[in-house]
Parts: C-alpha cells; structure tokens; sequence
C-alpha cells in the first residue's frame, strides 16, 4: 500500500498499474489538473483474510485548490507469483 501511494505522489502509472490485478486493471492511468499535493498516509488496519488475500484500510489526505481532502478506502489485495496485486476497494465516508 505505502508503495502505490508513492507511486500516486510520483505520478508513475506504470508501477501503479503494474501491481494492479489483471482482473480489475484499467488500460491506462492519466493524471489530470488539478494535479493534488499529497500530505500523507495513515494505515489504520491491514488484515491477511488468508494466504491469497488480504485488506488495507487508509487514509490518504491530499489538497486541491486550497481545500485539504482525504481518502479513506478499504483496499483488497491478492498474491499472486508471489507479488501482492491490487484488486478493488470500498470508499468509507
């Protein structure tokens, strides 16, 4: 999770997309204006369901045009060849 949210701050879609799930995987990443500026990350909870899945819960606070936003999503993950993929999440209010 820290790894993609870098990779987010850094704007590298080829990592991002890289470590996301072939299954849920979108064709392409673009980054659009208003561009954010990251603040931070806080992983509230991570939970190994078994040895294929697992979930992240995170807050991640950014700001747009002077206003501070955050991100609190539950993330699921796979392993898969050995690398953990992104599969989905669920936006938490």
């Amino acid at each position: 999770m820290r790894s993609r949210y870098s990779a987010y701050v850094l704007e590298k879609s080829a990592y991002l997309l890289a470590t996301w799930h072939a299954s849920t995987r979108p064709s392409g990443l673009t980054f659009e204006a208003p561009k954010p500026r990251w603040l931070g990350l806080d992983i509230r909870a991570a939970t190994q369901r078994d040895d294929r899945h697992a979930s992240v819960e995170f807050v991640a606070r950014f700001k747009i045009g002077g206003r501070v936003q955050r991100l609190h999503e539950s993330s699921r993950f796979i392993l898969e060849n050995g690398c953990w993929l992104y599969l989905n999440g669920d936006t938490i209010a």
